[in-house]
């Protein structure tokens, strides 16, 4: 008895992106501009909360202002604070780490 062996070959590699895939794609550097800006409004809005305010979550009105100095025009802001906001939390708990 003799047996073949059959190969089917698939080139998978070149499929081509449907219609939705297409305009996902090409949306997306929109949907991220319009996020940056959406940030950048609501940061600005940080600005009329008070210092107590501001510390409660976790941030300082210099924060608020360095945000916008270090970030450019389309970049988003809010990396900025929330780096902040998380070393300033991961300082206190170092330093007590420490003591004990």
């Amino acid at each position: 008895m003799r047996m073949t062996d059959r190969t089917l070959e698939l080139d998978c590699s070149k499929l081509t992106p449907t219609f939705s895939q297409r305009l996902v794609a090409g949306l997306a550097p929109l949907a991220s501009l319009f996020r940056v800006f959406r940030n950048r409004m609501e940061i600005n809005r940080l600005h009329d909360l008070s210092d107590t305010q501001l510390r409660d979550i976790g941030l300082t009105r210099a924060d608020v202002t360095s945000a916008f100095l270090a970030s450019t025009f389309f970049e988003d802001p809010s990396e900025h604070l929330t780096r902040s906001a998380r070393n300033r939390w991961r300082l206190p708990s170092l330093l007590r780490s420490y003591d004990e």
